[in-house]
């Protein structure tokens, strides 16, 4: 199903957050296949730059952490959309380090709340108005299964995670009635280009963690499905969506080694 079917009128439109590497630039990339219009935001302009000439989107350099920036990304929108936007992909965040409790880093701790929660909250305090006045809304959070699943070395990020999560759950109670979807989609392992690079730290210790793991999740995998969420009809909500590689039957537990 594609927008343009979905809306013969006119095209459904969408800001995606994260959108320079990782499953925000798939999912920017596949809604424009799809038929969107889609404003495609990340803090690093020239990943922007490269995506908008292969996927042909509109793209601005936001940092989700910081107000000021948040409030020129709430006025491109409405330059570009005339005040109404269909969707808003939540994709920003990362998690920072593996810290155990007791030796938790506090100002990995405060990056990852900030990214993950308080960019989030900026990001949909910011639209939610366009998204209402859309008359088809959706407002999609890209979390984790570390947001249901806690870990050793994992808390700092399950936490963040947890509390994005919260933010969904309680919005969408807020938006009952409203023809305002809430959506989260939480991945599992996926293998992507910087994200336990970023939080590692290092290139042979972010290989490891898909060390002996054949076919874990991509980007893609996962534009897919949030390419299916927002397209299906508009009355049916997919509240949570757990996806994970075949490999991995929880956050912790993953078959290495099984062909898989």
């Amino acid at each position: 199903m594609n927008a343009t079917a979905t809306s013969p009128n006119r095209r459904l439109t969408a800001v995606v957050t994260g959108a320079s590497s990782g499953i925000g630039r798939a999912t920017a990339a596949r809604l424009v296949a799809d038929g969107w219009r889609v404003l495609a935001v990340a803090r690093r302009q020239e990943k922007l730059d490269a995506l908008a000439e292969e996927a042909g989107c509109e793209v601005l350099s936001v940092d989700v952490t910081d107000d000021d920036s948040v409030a020129r990304l709430a006025e491109r929108s409405r330059e570009l959309f005339g005040g109404e936007l269909n969707a808003v992909v939540h994709v920003a965040g990362g998690a920072l380090g593996v810290d155990q409790v007791a030796e938790a880093d506090l100002a990995k701790w405060q990056g990852m709340y900030d990214m993950n929660v308080l960019g989030a909250l900026r990001v949909t305090r910011a639209l939610l108005p366009a998204v209402r006045a859309s008359g088809r809304g959706d407002m999609l959070f890209v979390t984790s299964v570390a947001a249901h699943e806690a870990y050793p070395g994992g808390s700092g990020y399950n936490a963040a995670k947890a509390g994005e999560h919260m933010l969904a759950r309680a919005l969408r109670l807020e938006l009952n009635g409203e023809k305002v979807r809430v959506i989260e989609i939480a991945p599992g392992m996926v293998r992507t280009e910087e994200f336990s690079l970023t939080r590692l730290g290092d290139k042979d210790a972010a290989d490891k963690v898909y060390d002996g793991v054949e076919q874990p999740l991509t980007a893609e995998d996962c534009a897919d499905v949030i390419s299916y969420a927002l397209n299906a009809p508009h009355h049916v909500n997919l509240d949570l969506v757990t996806v994970r590689p075949l490999a991995q039957a929880a956050a912790h537990a993953v078959a290495r080694g099984k062909g898989v």
